[in-house]
């Protein structure tokens, strides 16, 4: 597939300090392409300059065929940012806002298209400090698609929703990227990655420390088995991983063969007239390989 970002051994710092250290990536045409990472990680640093508000220290960013910093005017229009500040002004209303935004954008949608994407169309005439948190990164959101962008950044869109505004942001990106849009998204939550993106990155201390599509990230940690331990029985040893205790269960990771171990232990309970209590079966989640990078497991 097509890439339309590429970066390649991207540095990245301030003064001697440097929080990018050598990441490369490349996002494809209509994929939702995640950027994960501890505090600190480098991520924002590193969207800044993909986005073209820094040039890099070393290595190479290309998005639509172009350097984004040094030929920002060939790409800008055909780019939509959400950052995490959206500095809004907080004495306009929300009308005046959309305005004033559709006037530095060239091919805008209209003002009620841009209204009705943010979900405050009943809230034209209301301040923007009178808004929600969470209304107010639905209007940031609209802002950025407000040009009809081929690539659109979201860097932390979620940030102070409640549960129902944020399916409601995941359902408009979930839109964008159906219709072809390229998504390049950075979150905390770590559900909203899981649910949304195609391919993710998770970075930790300047580099990226694993990558791919979310199943394949997942892979790395296979499955937990736990049930409640035995009055007289030994566990077993079941695909070479020996049963670990705490907590008042009994557990494996079980990281390849899964269903193979699980079978094996299966027939070792049903050879010996054991009855598994509270059995479990839990899949890894992008946050088991979440807190393993940030722990330095």
């Amino acid at each position: 597939m097509e890439s339309v970002i590429e970066v390649e051994d991207l540095r990245q710092g301030y003064g001697s300090f440097e929080a990018v250290s050598g990441v490369s990536f490349a996002v494809a045409r209509g994929e939702l392409f995640a950027l994960l990472g501890t505090n600190g990680a480098g991520k924002t640093t590193t969207l800044e300059t993909v986005e073209g508000l820094r040039p890099g220290r070393a290595g190479s960013v290309r998005v639509l065929g172009s350097d984004p910093h040094r030929e920002r005017r060939r790409i800008r229009a055909r780019l939509g940012v959400m950052m995490q500040d959206g500095g809004l002004f907080p004495d306009l209303s929300v009308g005046e806002t959309v305005r004033a935004w559709r006037g530095l954008v060239r091919g805008a949608r209209t003002q009620r298209e841009v209204l009705e994407l943010s979900g405050l169309a009943d809230r034209s005439g209301v301040r923007v400090r009178q808004l929600s948190g969470g209304q107010r990164r639905r209007l940031d959101l609209a802002l950025a698609l407000t040009g009809r962008p081929e690539i659109v950044f979201l860097d932390e869109p979620t940030t102070g929703m409640d549960p129902q505004a944020r399916q409601e942001i995941w359902r408009i990106v979930r839109g964008l990227r159906d219709q072809g849009t390229t998504v390049v998204l950075t979150t905390h939550y770590l559900e909203e990655a899981e649910q949304l993106a195609d391919r993710v990155a998770i970075m930790h201390s300047g580099r990226i420390r694993v990558a791919g599509t979310v199943a394949e990230v997942l892979a790395r940690r296979g499955a937990r088995v736990t049930f409640r331990p035995l009055p007289a029985a030994e566990p077993p040893v079941i695909g070479g991983v020996a049963p670990e205790t705490g907590g008042g269960r009994v557990g494996y990771e079980l990281v390849e063969s899964v269903q193979d171990g699980l079978g094996e232990l299966l027939r070792w309970a049903s050879g010996n007239g054991i009855e598994l209590a509270g059995l479990e079966v839990r899949g890894g989640s992008l946050e088991d390989v979440f807190l393993e990078i940030a722990e330095g497991v």
